[in-house]
């Protein structure tokens, strides 16, 4: 009894110690885990410690100053211009590559040596660098209709100079630098422009000219220089200015501060469109509907080289026009856009589309999917009365 007692004792110290064994291999694995995280923990925060200093001694460091670089002169120094007014010669460090200095650069400057320690890149203004679309517009000429002459012109003079200069080069003339659409509102000018724009892989530049029009003197014609600054680095590209005659109206004599401040910008433009840098990748087009009122400046050849006039479309025009808008549309069978085009003259494209829009609408009001006839003449009898200006009368109370 006393042998097996001793046994059984001896079996389950030999089964205390095993359970003793595996808590602490668990208590050494857990301690190994805790001590992967605190040394990964440890490496986070001395990295976040070295990236605090350097933020603390780039917050430390004295501001520098900016300057034009007018000069380059001998034994590693050059002669600046700086924001405070008077010109200095200083050194250059030896971080700012020889290359980049060029006459005209902005280069920023040590606050107590004047040193030069980088080269600035060229400032460019938000409304100029806002006005480059990125993608392009979903117009295509298949979109446009009754247009067809003035959209071959148009062609000829941006999208051929772009895509096939050897045609010009063949022949021995220079491809026009600039044209100009002139026409009514809503005749498609814009829609124009989308499509050469679509059609090309020419970098797009579109900019209203009221933007150009700035309150202090000399910002207008900065902004000019910089539009075109952007479309030479960004070439080939098109430069499309909407509403020119914002700009460019006629110069006159007895003229406001305003005005002539609106005339400075027109001349930088005049200066660009016609100036000494050769513009062989770069193409102008622009838009008005108030030619009466443009600069003769601004019309002669060599600036705006060929003057499209984009009229109210014809009967062939705005059936084409029709059978653009009804293939996307639901409509009844039986409806012609001939008939339809005979039934609008007058009216421009913009003003054939918003018809459809309002037929479309019409027949949503009376919770129809499908256009009948009947929606397109009410259409077409709100749009003539709202463009002859008889509206109906307002209730007489509404103002009261």
């Amino acid at each position: 009894m006393t042998y097996d007692g001793d046994i059984t004792e001896l079996k389950e110290r030999i089964a205390s110690l095993e359970d003793k064994n595996v808590r602490l291999m668990e208590d050494l694995q857990n301690a190994e885990t805790e001590k992967r995280y605190s040394e990964s923990e440890l490496f986070r925060l001395q990295k976040d410690i070295a990236r605090l200093r350097n933020e603390l001694e780039r917050l430390k460091s004295p501001p520098l100053i900016i300057a034009s670089l007018r000069d380059i002169l001998p034994n590693n120094r050059a002669v600046v211009k700086s924001t405070t007014g008077p010109d200095f010669v200083v050194s250059i460090s030896d971080y700012v590559r020889e290359k980049d200095l060029i006459p005209g650069a902005r280069v920023s400057l040590n606050k107590q040596t004047l040193s030069i320690m980088d080269v600035l890149p060229a400032p460019i203004d938000p409304v100029v660098s806002g006005a480059e679309i990125v993608e392009k517009p979903n117009v295509t000429y298949d979109d446009i209709g009754g247009l067809k002459t003035q959209m071959m012109e148009l062609r000829e003079a941006v999208e051929d100079p772009l895509l096939r200069p050897e045609l010009y080069a063949k022949v021995g003339i220079e491809p026009p630098k600039g044209v100009l659409l002139v026409g009514p509102p809503g005749t498609g000018k814009t829609l124009m422009a989308k499509a050469v724009a679509n059609a090309t892989q020419a970098t797009f530049v579109r900019l209203v000219g009221s933007e150009l029009v700035q309150k202090y003197i000399g910002e207008g014609a900065r902004l000019v220089r910089e539009l075109f600054e952007l479309a030479k680095e960004k070439a080939p590209s098109i430069i499309f200015i909407d509403e020119l005659d914002s700009v460019g109206a006629k110069r006159l004599d007895g003229a406001t501060s305003g005005d002539r401040e609106v005339q400075r910008t027109l001349m930088q433009l005049l200066s660009e469109l016609d100036g000494f840098t050769p513009m062989s990748n770069i193409k102008i087009i622009g838009a008005t509907n108030r030619p009466d009122i443009l600069d003769d400046a601004l019309l002669r050849p060599g600036r705006f080289d060929r003057i499209i006039e984009v009229g109210l479309p014809d009967a062939e025009g705005r059936q084409q026009i029709f059978d653009i808008h009804l293939s996307h549309m639901n409509v009844e069978e039986g409806i012609s856009s001939k008939e339809l085009a005979d039934g609008t003259d007058g009216l421009s494209g913009a003003e054939i589309k918003n018809l459809c829009t309002e037929a479309g609408m019409l027949a949503i009001r009376d919770d129809r999917d499908t256009i009948t006839k009947k929606d397109f003449e009410d259409a077409k009898k709100k749009i003539n009365d709202a463009k002859r200006g008889r509206m109906p009368d307002l209730p007489a109370h509404m103002f009261a």
